[in-house]
Parts: C-alpha cells; structure tokens; sequence
C-alpha cells in the first residue's frame, strides 16, 4: 500500500503519542488515516484483530466508502505519524488512483475472507456444529441487497444505474 502515500496530498500530518485513539468503533467521523510511520492496533470490541505497521496503510476506509460507523477501533501502538483527511469523500473523488488502490486492497482482504470461509465450510460441513453454517454466511454475503451509494465523481451519474 505504499503507492497511496504518492497520493496523499492535502492531506494533514499527525504525531500521535502511543496509545492514542484515532478511531472509535461505533464513532462516525468521515475522516481517513494513511500510516507514515509507526505501528498501530485494531481492535474490535475487546479482541485485537491486527497490528500494523506498513506504511501506507489506510484506516477508516470502510466507514467513509458505506457511510456507516466505524467497525474497529484504530489506536497508536507506539508513537506514529499518519496523514489524515477530514473529508475523504472529496479527497476520494479528487484522487480517483487513491480510490482504486483501496478497492484493490478491499477485494484482495474479500478474496481472502471468502477463500477462508470456503474452506472452514468444506471442512466442517458434516459436523453438525456451528461451523456447519459457514455456507450461509458464505451465501449471505454474496447475496446483500445493493446499498444506496453516493457516486464516485461529481458528474452526472448514469441513469440506467
């Protein structure tokens, strides 16, 4: 992910001190984080779900793309310099190559979640236990309803979508 920060101008520099908080789970802000330098933790609800220090790396990308709350919370392991945009919508729809590289790294964190859970579904469909209703989940999310998204440019948007 280190061809976003070719991209990332406009963008605010910030020295966090370890252990700082930048993102709450469940908070909505509508700013995105791109990590310069440092390590930080995500953490939903009380389970650490991963340490991260690629630089490069971008947080609160879900939030602004489905404009929901946060999933996680996003805090400074050590001391850390990020970028951050207040308005990452706009800089979303300024930057379009910066919108494509999220998308890729979506897809690619998709692929592997899909492949994971195809996988737990294959081992386990005949146990009979929790784990058994993984092709659920795996059908679930292949089948959400389409969502009311805003348009990735200013322009007039295509009336047949």
């Amino acid at each position: 992910m280190r061809a976003i920060l070719d991209h990332c101008t406009g963008g605010r520099r910030r020295s966090l001190p370890a252990g700082t908080d930048f993102i709450e789970e469940g908070g909505k802000t509508g700013h995105l984080f791109v990590l310069l330098e440092g390590k930080v933790e995500v953490v939903k609800g009380d389970s650490l779900v991963a340490v991260i220090d690629e630089p490069g790396a971008v947080f609160g990308e879900m939030s602004v793309l489905l404009d929901r709350a946060h999933s996680a919370k996003v805090r400074t392991a050590n001391d850390c310099v990020l970028y951050e945009f207040d308005d990452a919508a706009s800089f979303l729809r300024q930057q379009p190559a910066v919108a494509l590289l999220i998308a890729q790294l979506l897809a690619q964190r998709l692929h592997v979640a899909t492949t994971y859970l195809a996988d737990l579904m294959h081992q386990y469909a005949d146990h009979g236990t929790h784990l058994a209703m993984v092709g659920e989940v795996l059908q679930s999310m292949i089948n959400l309803p389409p969502m009311q998204v805003a348009p990735g440019s200013d322009r007039q948007s295509d009336p047949r979508i």
